[in-house]
């Protein structure tokens, strides 16, 4: 099986009004979301093979944040430009790529994008995946990665503010 984690970055600080929308770092709730995230992932087993985030700073804290939580080396993470405002079809090709190198995959990123590919790849509408949210997604080893609608399996929706459960 291949699994896919559609994360969007934590909480984002806007206490510099002037600072660019890229280098706005995480707040203090965004750290401490993308630390609890890390720390559910890692209780329910999951380690990526692969983190692939956005460059820009809320997005490469928080893919730090879950690294470290899980394990994985914060030097091997990823860093692909086109995430921060790539399109759709961008994704679906970045991912389509990536699947064809790993078997467990985090991809880092922005909405209104990481709402919009989750819900075409599950195939069901989400509404909006939060900030460090995490809709984690199943294809079989056999078919590997499909950007077709529906194609992939939704395991679970996650996010911090959704009392722990395992919401589908």
């Amino acid at each position: 099986m291949k699994r896919l984690y559609l994360i969007r970055h934590a909480k984002s600080s806007w206490s510099s009004p002037d600072l660019e929308d890229f280098h706005r770092p995480l707040n203090d709730r965004g750290k401490n979301d993308g630390k609890a995230m890390a720390k559910r992932l890692a209780a329910a087993g999951i380690r990526p093979d692969l983190i692939v985030a956005s460059p820009a700073a809320r997005a490469k804290k928080t893919a730090g944040l879950l690294a470290k939580g899980l394990g994985y080396d914060q030097d091997a993470i990823q860093y692909e430009n086109n995430l921060y405002l790539g399109s759709l079809p961008f994704h679906c090709r970045l991912l389509a790529t990536l699947f064809s190198q790993v078997d467990v995959l985090f991809l880092v990123g922005h909405n209104d994008t990481m709402t919009e590919l989750a819900e075409h790849l599950c195939g069901r509408a989400l509404g909006n995946v939060p900030t460090c949210g995490v809709v984690a997604l199943e294809y079989s080893a056999e078919g590997g990665f499909s950007d077709t609608v529906g194609a992939g399996k939704l395991l679970f929706f996650w996010y911090p503010k959704d009392g722990g459960g395992t919401h589908k």
